[in-house]
């Protein structure tokens, strides 16, 4: 990568915080931006979209907008299509891309249409949410499965159910976030990350991070909050693995349509090591223990210049 010179990438809002359950961490992954970006030069403004109106990008004078927000509002296509219309280029994935990675159900739908692998699942809309049809989805999925809200992120509102005493408990937590309900096979084997830099043919899958959690599981405060989890980069995993696992990390990321940089989750099943795909993150953390500025030490990038190479990629559907 040629070096970049800031005083070409102009003015440029950091989009942080918003209104989704996942500002605290969007405000904290929009501060590191920041501070990353004023430290190699460049005219970076912090922009909270919660109490700033997007119009006013337009009104002062930004080049760009560096996307640091999670969640909805932020992360499912709704900001990247405003700043389409104010004409302002942004990172990240564009509006298809982000609506549909947001929503874990349509993209296992379209991951599914192209033969990639991930667990199976049940859809349980508003009105399917009683106690008799609950009650078939351990038939279709057995047990142990994952229930979660398909447009949250960040480990909010999901449950690993074990008995079916507690199925029903679970799908009114996972509803409290999200109309719709994703009862999902559990995948018995181990956790892993893989990040993307680029679009399309040039996109490249960075190294695979192993994810060891303690036994309380990997929760929203052992993800952000605690030193509990190992995150193991190099992954220890055999070459073979590892590569495998890029390559249909690259297909899901190619497939959705992403752009400028993501993050698929895995499982790796202990029984047989085959690979699934949870979800793709069109706008991953840069907090402290966000997995994608550890993947790109690991490559060779430090985090400022990760946060560069974002946002020289910014761009507009168009």
């Amino acid at each position: 990568m040629n070096a970049i010179d800031p005083k070409t990438l102009g003015k440029v809002a950091v989009l942080m915080g918003g209104s989704s359950a996942e500002r605290e961490i969007s405000l904290m992954s929009g501060g590191g931006v920041l501070q990353a970006l004023l430290s190699q030069g460049v005219d970076a403004h912090a922009f909270d979209t919660a109490d700033q109106d997007l119009a006013e990008l337009k009104r002062d004078g930004f080049a760009s907008a560096f996307i640091a927000l999670h969640g909805r509002h932020g992360e499912d296509g709704t900001v990247q299509g405003a700043l389409e219309l104010l004409g302002i280029p942004y990172t990240g994935s564009g509006v298809m891309a982000s609506a549909i990675g947001m929503d874990k159900i349509m993209t296992k739908r379209v991951w599914l249409a192209e033969g990639l692998p991930t667990p199976r699942y049940v859809r349980l809309a508003p009105d399917e949410q009683t106690l008799q049809r609950i009650s078939q989805v351990p038939v279709q999925l057995g047990l142990p499965l994952i229930v979660k809200p398909p447009r949250e992120g960040s480990s909010i509102g999901v449950t690993k159910v074990t008995e079916f005493a507690h199925l029903q408990a679970a799908v009114a937590l996972s509803a409290s976030h999200d109309p719709d309900v994703l009862c999902e096979e559990f995948i018995d084997g181990e956790e892993l990350t893989c990040p993307v830099l680029g679009e399309g043919a040039n996109a490249r899958a960075l190294p695979v991070i192993r994810i060891v959690p303690p036994e309380a599981g990997y929760d929203y405060q052992n993800k952000y909050f605690t030193d509990e989890v190992q995150y193991l980069c190099p992954s220890g995993l055999p070459v073979e693995e590892e590569a495998e696992i890029q390559r249909i990390t690259l297909a899901a990321y190619r497939t959705l349509g992403c752009r400028g940089w993501g993050r698929a989750d895995l499982m790796l099943r202990a029984s047989d090591r085959k690979p699934f795909l949870l979800e793709i993150n069109t706008s991953p953390g840069m907090t402290s223990h966000s997995l994608v500025p550890m993947s790109a030490r690991a490559a060779g990038i430090s985090y400022e210049q990760l946060c560069l190479q974002l946002l020289q990629a910014a761009a507009l559907d168009a």
